[in-house]
């Protein structure tokens, strides 16, 4: 018999083939249970207290409205006002900003999304699992959408009495947290644990704290207070800076560089020298000179008498150098010296030196714990650096893709009404030269520098814009001019502990129903079924990875679609197992029994995995929510139960030898012919 194409595909030959697809699904199977519940890994290791191995980050699953909880808003928009060929660019880009406005909740896995109604009517439905404040939500949602256009700040931004209490309220509390930690630490609390569980540096807080070396001109408070810490030792008091509240554990200190100015006497024979002063003589004249010398009058010195060449424009100023920069006698100098003051007659191979150390800037090793504070520029935002213009979304008349004549660039047009027109010239004509920026929303689109004055009621947004960006631009731009309200028409809300309820059932429901197929499998087809079961379990581990992986937003339709999955996959298992024994029974041996099995089984479970999947890919493009969830995990179990099925299961199979299964023939459940 000719081989197929499956069995040359799907049945290697050769032990040590088949060896290593045992390996390779012993490894998937591993690593898709380190995924799927890393959680109870990383337990053991803890409980056990086990250095190795390694712990795995953990994934959780991304839970749906129906199992987190939460509320479902359906709003109905109004684009009667809007031409016919805009209605549909209008609410999608109202959908673009509520999806915008729902984000700022911090929900889990928002979905906002347009339906249309069989009567023509638009529709907006808004998925919130997770939101605790509904109202809030929905006075959010209904606002309309806010287009502005907003010029450079040249003043300072002042804050209303509502954010003044907010940061003061705010502040007292860090600071009662930074005082309870600073107890704990006083108390002998270990410093990288206290880190670790409290301070808000997040980069920072994974290793102890350590923030490894901090130089006193990039952070002066905090080295201020390490330097009266002192080496090796940990706050005792909590340090002030402008990201809140610290405590800090001094580990090293070194010098990272010093800044200094100093006066050359060169002599005949000195490297560079082009005076002809004799050795003695320039050492007179440096004597002299270090006995003029003062921090005052330092640099005039220099400018009267130093032969260093460019030393009257500097002064002799050096400027700040690192270790390395300077020849050895004259970097262990200054080095060693105090900060305002001269040195002593220092030689060097250019000749006779004398140094003012004008300062230093020492760094050290440290790890800290912050506590954050809020300041009135966290506060404002952007709104520190923009101000408010009287030109809105209500003056845009229109906003469309265009592409510049001379390299076909896209860029977006904005056309404005007459007031409009007149508020653009103003605003462009006393910002030329300068930014101004386009927010929708709230938050900034477009930041296009003014080069000139724009008159006509028409510009140019450009930019290395791709098409598919120009039209995004362009669509959110209008969905912030043109007026589409939106009316709620119905809400939904649905608690979490029905949520919590839910998955506690449909847990029970899967475990009972892997329980029952298992022991069917393992009665009826025995040894076969025992591998089946593996089997089983491997694609379970898959299945449940690449939920966290995708992520898949898990609902209780999409649980259903998983399940569902499991009796596809031990179906495709029946239908191998049975041709299998029918091989066996005619008389073939393993090898042959195995091949045929597999490749005569193969078109029943293809074909109808095959409009299982065509099924699944329809309700995905054309359903709603609900049963996408319920089609993207019955697809994908259905593509992994085929590699379950032939891969997994095959493999097994084929780990034990021939000779062992004619030995134990009753295994299998079929009588042995003669």
């Amino acid at each position: 018999m000719s081989e197929s194409l499956f069995s040359r595909v799907f049945l290697p030959k050769g032990r040590n083939k088949v060896w290593w697809a045992f390996i390779f699904v012993l490894i998937l199977g591993i690593a898709g249970g380190l995924v799927a519940f890393g959680n109870y890994y990383n337990q053991a290791i803890d409980n056990y207290k086990l250095l190795f191995p390694p712990k795995v980050k953990e994934i959780p699953f991304r839970l749906g409205l129906d199992l987190l909880g939460g509320s479902q808003l359906v709003y109905d928009a109004d684009v009667s006002a809007v031409p016919a060929g805009e209605q549909g660019q209008a609410a999608e880009g109202a959908r673009d900003v509520i999806e915008r406005r729902v984000n700022v909740f911090g929900v889990s896995e928002p979905l906002v999304q347009v339906n249309r109604t069989s009567d023509g009517k638009y529709r907006i439905i808004v998925e919130l699992a997770g939101i605790k404040d509904i109202r809030e939500a929905i006075k959010k949602i209904g606002e309309t959408p806010l287009l502005e256009f907003k010029e450079q700040r040249t003043e300072a931004p002042t804050l209303s009495p509502e954010q003044k209490k907010e940061i003061e309220d705010y502040n007292k509390t860090a600071k009662i947290r930074a005082e309870e930690v600073l107890g704990k630490l006083l108390s002998g609390g270990d410093f990288a644990a206290l880190a670790r569980e409290y301070s808000e540096d997040l980069e920072t807080k994974a290793d102890g704290g350590s923030v490894d070396w901090v130089a006193k001109n990039e952070a002066p408070d905090v080295a201020k207070a390490a330097e009266s810490i002192g080496v090796g030792k940990t706050s005792r008091d909590l340090v002030t800076t402008t990201e809140g509240y610290e405590l800090l554990k001094v580990e090293e200190k070194r010098l990272k560089e010093v800044k200094a100015s100093h006066i050359l006497i060169c002599y005949q024979g000195a490297e560079k020298c082009e005076g002809n002063l004799t050795k003695e003589q320039a050492y007179a004249k440096i004597k002299e000179l270090k006995d003029k010398a003062t921090p005052a009058n330092f640099a005039q010195l220099a400018k009267d008498n130093s032969t260093e060449a460019g030393a009257k424009e500097s002064g002799g100023d050096l400027g700040w150098f690192a270790k390395g920069a300077m020849v050895e006698p004259f970097e262990k100098a200054v080095w060693e010296q105090k900060v305002g003051t001269i040195s002593f007659v220092v030689e060097t191979k250019f000749g006779y030196h004398i140094i003012f150390k004008a300062d230093e800037n020492p760094e050290y090793k440290l790890s800290h714990i912050l506590i954050k504070t809020k300041s009135a520029e966290a506060l404002l935002g952007e709104d520190a650096q923009w101000k408010n213009t009287e030109l809105t979304g209500r003056n845009l008349k229109r906003a469309s893709v265009q592409f510049n004549p001379q390299d076909n660039t896209p860029q977006v047009s904005l056309e404005f009404d007459e007031e409009g027109a007149k508020l653009f010239e103003e605003i462009t004509g006393r910002n030329v030269g300068k930014p101004v920026a386009i927010f929708l929303d709230g938050y900034a689109i477009s930041v296009p520098n003014v080069n000139e004055k724009i008159t006509g009621g028409q510009a140019v947004i450009t930019g290395n814009f791709s098409v598919i960006e120009s039209r995004e631009l362009a669509k959110r731009l209008n969905a912030g001019a043109l007026p589409v309200p939106i009316t709620l028409v119905n809400q939904q809300t649905i608690g979490a502990s029905l949520g919590q309820a839910s998955v506690d059932n449909s847990l029970k429901a899967g475990i009972v129903g892997l329980i029952l197929v298992a022991l069917f499998m393992i009665i009826y087809y025995r040894f076969l079924g025992f591998l089946s079961v593996i089997s089983l379990l491997i694609y379970g581990l898959l299945s449940l990875a690449i939920f966290k992986l995708w992520p898949v937003t898990l609902t209780l339709s999409g649980i259903a679609g998983f399940i569902l999955s499991i009796g596809m996959a031990v179906d495709a298992n029946i239908l191998i197992f049975e041709r299998l024994k029918e091989e066996l029974r005619a008389g073939k041996s393993l090898s042959s029994a195995i091949q045929e099995g597999f490749s005569r089984a193969w078109p029943s479970i293809r074909d109808s995995n095959f409009t299982t999947l065509l099924t699944c890919i329809v309700l995905i493009e054309f359903s709603t929510s609900a049963i996408k969830g319920f089609a993207v995990t019955l697809m994908l179990g259905v593509l992994l139960s085929m590699f379950s099925a032939i891969t997994v299961t095959r493999t097994l199979l084929r780990m034990f030898s021939e000779r062992w299964f004619e030995k134990h023939h009753w295994l299998i459940g079929y009588r042995k012919s003669n």
